[in-house]
């Protein structure tokens, strides 16, 4: 995961792969760009790429404008206040939490509309609980935020659970990827956040 921040542009960038690094069985990047307004991340483009063995790679992009979103098979749909796309929403939450930390306590919900490639839907996460995470940093104390009926969303469609560490910024240092009970993929933090200069980060 790559956050960059130049003046009030951003870019999100996630690399997913699944296998060895010179053979991957599946690799996956996602990109969001946009800018930073008052309400945090406005994303203005969002781009997916998805390569498996053998095939050519399989494309999908959103156009962002504050009134309209265009999805990946050209239609135009209404945009909503403080919509996100599946990359930028992770640094959304993170910004949230960052500025409203009462958030974060277990038993409330945050909803955020998210455009997805082909549909948009408002989206509910409930904070489960706190749980103290072993990784390869460390023992850190975490919030686990899950979407509210995740097995109720379309199949194939992804769905993250996500856990927060208020002690690193909020930011998300585990990230549970699933498309269905027997499909998922489980990315667990494996270096410290690295930050260029106090203001290459979120404000």
């Amino acid at each position: 995961v790559q956050w960059v921040r130049v003046g009030t542009r951003y870019q999100v960038q996630m690399d997913i792969s699944l296998g060895p690094s010179f053979a991957p069985l599946m690799s996956r990047n996602m990109t969001s760009d946009g800018e930073l307004g008052e309400g945090g991340l406005v994303p203005r483009r969002y781009d997916e790429a998805t390569k498996l063995p053998f095939q050519s790679p399989r494309r999908a992009g959103l156009q962002f404008t504050p009134e309209t979103v265009t999805l990946a098979n050209g239609s135009t749909r209404e945009a909503m206040p403080g919509m996100q796309d599946t990359a930028s929403q992770f640094v959304q939450m993170t910004w949230l939490f960052t500025r409203q930390p009462e958030l974060l306590r277990v038993g409330n919900s945050i909803s955020l509309p998210l455009a997805l490639p082909r549909r948009m839907d408002r989206w509910t996460y409930d904070v489960q609980g706190e749980q103290r995470l072993t990784t390869p940093v460390g023992e850190l104390d975490t919030f686990h935020v899950k979407p509210r009926r995740a097995d109720e969303r379309p199949r194939g469609e992804l769905s993250a659970e996500i856990w927060f560490a208020p002690s690193l910024q909020y930011l998300p240092v585990r990230i549970r990827i699933q498309q269905d009970a027997d499909t998922f993929i489980d990315l667990v933090m494996d270096a410290a956040p690295l930050q260029a200069a106090p203001e290459g980060g979120l404000r």
